[in-house]
């Protein structure tokens, strides 16, 4: 008799391990699909990043990439195409374990409708830990200004590997945490609510969990914007002195002439990415989940 509610307990592990690989699986996948309108908008980014850096208008960045050539326009792309898929497979499947544990020991103590975003919050932090490294190596790629002193990937890992972590791979380590880990409980925690609200709409689920993934990524990019700027200008650099965080930003700040619009310079092209990606990611992640439940 005590044998088969161990059985039966057994069983209820298995299913609900099973379940939580499926969200790894899934996030990595639907990453992994929304990694080719990556690569398509890339020079976009890359645009982008060099407003940041720059300060320059867009029509600037455009002549500068222009000028480069096409061979070097997709300089840096294999770090965000690598990061991207690795990205949603810990983002999407870490979200989903540290919901079902918070879910079994909050005991009421937490709203159930601020899990979601909680879980999100520790899964943005796990995320910086990890892929703080490949944001950095990407945006060294990306600056033209370092084309000669760090012509190959092999070169900048060799000259981080030389640094020690806080001023090498690590460097604005605490500006990406706070971004990711805001940016994902935001989206976690809102995309759910606004799905159902465009659903209501009568919307098919598809198009439900775009819209809901778009408008979510257009909210978190305005808000966050100037932490990727802070995070971007402080790694396009291999050497430097090393500033920390508040230093670096007085530095931004006095650079963008103290103004809200030069410091969100690029932000529309920013919009139109995370549109992209970010609603195609929540439709195809969300789709399977449905077909998996």
């Amino acid at each position: 008799m005590t044998g088969i509610p161990d059985h039966k307990q057994d069983n209820e592990d298995l299913r609900h391990s099973m379940v939580r690989f499926q969200s790894y699986l899934h996030g990595g996948t639907s990453s992994l699909l929304s990694a080719i309108p990556t690569l398509i908008v890339f020079p976009v980014y890359k645009t982008v990043f060099r407003q940041q850096i720059h300060n320059s208008p867009v029509h600037q960045a455009v002549g500068q990439l222009y000028k480069e050539g096409p061979v070097k326009l997709y300089r840096g792309v294999a770090p965000p195409l690598l990061m991207r898929t690795l990205n949603g497979t810990l983002l999407f499947g870490l979200q989903d374990t540290l919901l079902h544990q918070l879910s079994l020991s909050s005991q009421n103590v937490i709203s159930t409708s601020a899990l979601p975003a909680l879980a999100g919050f520790g899964a943005g932090v796990v995320e910086a830990v990890v892929f703080t490294p490949f944001e950095r190596v990407q945006n060294l790629l990306q600056n033209g200004r370092n084309d000669h002193q760090l012509p190959t990937l092999k070169s900048v890992l060799v000259r981080l590997r030389a640094q020690r972590l806080a001023l090498g791979y690590y460097r604005a380590f605490l500006p990406i945490t706070a971004r990711n880990a805001l940016g994902s409980s935001l989206y976690f925690g809102l995309k759910g609510p606004i799905c159902a609200v465009v659903a209501g709409q009568g919307l098919s689920p598809v198009a439900s969990s775009f819209i809901s993934g778009t408008l979510t990524s257009m909210a978190i990019s305005l808000a966050l914007y100037p932490l990727s700027v802070l995070v971007a200008n402080m790694q396009a650099q291999a050497g430097g002195e090393g500033k920390g965080v508040v230093a670096c930003w007085r530095m931004l700040w006095k650079s963008r002439q103290q103004s809200v619009a030069l410091l969100y310079r690029g932000g529309s092209l920013v919009i139109l990415r995370s549109c992209i990606t970010w609603g195609i990611t929540t439709a195809i992640y969300d789709r399977q989940e449905k077909r998996s439940a």
